[in-house]
C-alpha cells in the first residue's frame, strides 16, 4: 500500500524503499527509508505530503521527514543485504528500483546476502545484547581482539 501511495505522486522518483516492520505482529512500525534520486523530488514530495495524514491508512499519524544516517541507494543495500529482514517473506524486505533509463522506477531484485542466513542472525543477536555493545573504542578492540593474548 505504501507503494502505491508514494506512487501516485512521485513514481520513478525513488530508488530504494524500505518500510520497518514488527514481526512479532505483522504490522509496520510507523517509518519508512526512501532514496529519492534528485533532490527536487525529495523537495516535491516534502511540499505534498509533509504534515498531511496518510489518507490510505487506518492512522492519525502525519508524514514527517528525518535525515537517515546511510545515505545513498548502494549504502542502504550494503546495510540491509546481509540484515535478518531478507530472510522475512519478499513482502516484508525492501525494495529497490531502476534509477535511470528507460526502465526507470521499475523493482529491480535485491542483491543476494553475502552472508549465510545463520550468520546474519546470529550477527543480529549480538548487535542486541547490552554485553556486546562497547562504550569506547578500547573496550571495543578488547571484547573483539583474538590474537589470543589474554
Amino acid at each position: 500500500m505504501l507503494i502505491e501511495c508514494i506512487n501516485t505522486t512521485h513514481k520513478g522518483a525513488y530508488d530504494f524503499l524500505y518500510l520497518r516492520i514488527d514481526f512479532k505482529n505483522k504490522c509496520n512500525v510507523g517509518y519508512a527509508f526512501i532514496n529519492f534520486i534528485e533532490l527536487r523530488s525529495l523537495v516535491t514530495f516534502a511540499q505534498q505530503r509533509v504534515g498531511r495524514k496518510w489518507n490510505r491508512f487506518n492512522s492519525e499519524k502525519r508524514c514527517t521527514l528525518s535525515y537517515a544516517n546511510i545515505q545513498g541507494k548502494k549504502a542502504l543495500v550494503e546495510k540491509f543485504r546481509n540484515s535478518s529482514v531478507m530472510d522475512e517473506e519478499a513482502s516484508y524486505q525492501p525494495k529497490i528500483f531502476v534509477s535511470a533509463g528507460v526502465h526507470r522506477g521499475e523493482e529491480e531484485p535485491f542483491p543476494q546476502p553475502t552472508l549465510p542466513s545463520e550468520l546474519r542472525k546470529r550477527k543480529q543477536r549480538q548487535s542486541l545484547t547490552p554485553s556486546h555493545r562497547s562504550s569506547t573504542f578500547l573496550d571495543y578492540y578488547r571484547h573483539n581482539d583474538t590474537s589470543g593474548d589474554d
